[in-house]
Parts: structure tokens; sequence; C-alpha cells
């Protein structure tokens, strides 16, 4: 575990730009107190190779992501699954368990990741096709979210997108990801 409070800022500049941990400083999450105490009880749990992580107490309390280079999405969600099923195990055996409503699915402080939580995404550029007037449009109609390589509300450089799927809620964990696959092979 690395608390945000005791990682120099060179150490915590590094891994925001390596996209492995949050950055303070959302205004939507200032403004609801989100950012209050900060740094306090916040940090990061990952493996050595970066590749499994669990962000904690930035827009929710837990924040499971499993993320490597490359276009191996199966391999990501199989680590994934593992990781989920294990910090899961955990909490349970603490006494614990996730917030779960029958008709709202997993609760979050953000109501659009209620349901599955699920947000796949690929890093993609798309110099060309963003361009295109009717590119949001399109996101639209695939049930994608494009949004800049350092997350909501962040710009694109260079063409490169973080595409997501937009739904959450009604679907299951395997068609959402179906959908980020399907969606941006038809926009590449």
């Amino acid at each position: 575990y690395f608390p945000l409070g005791k990682m120099t800022e060179a150490e915590r500049k590094q891994l925001v730009e390596d996209h492995f941990l949050f950055k303070k400083g959302d205004r939507f999450l200032e403004s609801a107190g989100a950012n209050r105490d900060w740094p306090e009880a916040r940090g990061i749990f990952h493996n050595d190779s970066k590749t499994f992580l669990v962000w904690v107490n930035e827009e929710d309390q837990m924040r499971i992501i499993s993320m490597q280079p490359g276009g191996d999405v199966k391999e990501v969600f199989e680590r994934l699954a593992r990781g989920i099923n294990a910090v899961e195990g955990v909490v349970k055996a603490s006494g614990y368990e996730f917030s779960y409503n029958d008709h709202l699915g997993f609760i979050h402080s953000c109501p659009t990741n209620c349901g599955t939580g699920m947000r796949a995404s690929v890093h993609v550029k798309l110099p060309n096709v963003s361009k295109h007037a009717n590119f949001n449009a399109w996101c639209d109609k695939l049930r994608l979210q494009p949004r800049g390589i350092h997350g909501e509300h962040s710009e694109t450089e260079g063409g490169v997108y973080d595409i997501s799927n937009k739904e959450r809620l009604g679907k299951s964990e395997v068609e959402l990801v179906q959908t980020m696959i399907d969606g941006v092979t038809f926009l590449i």
C-alpha cells in the first residue's frame, strides 16, 4: 500500500503521468466535498507490474483497476475478475460487503456508475475520425464515452482518447466489455 500523504511529489506526479494514480483537482469532486481532508486516508495498492491497482478513497471508497499495454482485453478482464473476487473475499472475511441494491446494482458515489460499476476502456489514437463533426454522435450511437487520456473532463493529447462503455446499469460486465470492443473496432 502506498499512502498518498507519504509519497514524495515526484513519486505522485510519476504515478499520475503513468495513469496509475488519481489526481486532486476535479471541480466536481471538490464541490461535492469529496476532496476534504486531502490527502489523508487516500492511496493505492498495486502489484509490481502495475497491471492490477486498487485506488482508495478517490471518488469511491475503492476503485479496482486492471490494465496493461496492448490489446489483450481477455487477459485484462480475467485479471480483474480474479482481483475482484480476492478483494471481495477479504472484505467479507472482515464482516463487511460491498453496498448493493437489487434494483440499482452496486452503489457508487457517482450515480452514473451504479449497476456493475464497470468502465471498460482503451487508449486509442483516432486523430482523423475524432476530427469529424459526427464523432461524438457516433460514440453516442455506439454507447461509448470518449474522454481525454487523463480521465473525465480532460482533453485529448495527439488524438489519443480514452474510449469506454457509457452504460453501467442493466448490462453484465461481459456485455459492457463487448460494447467497448465492438465500438472501438468500428471507430478504427
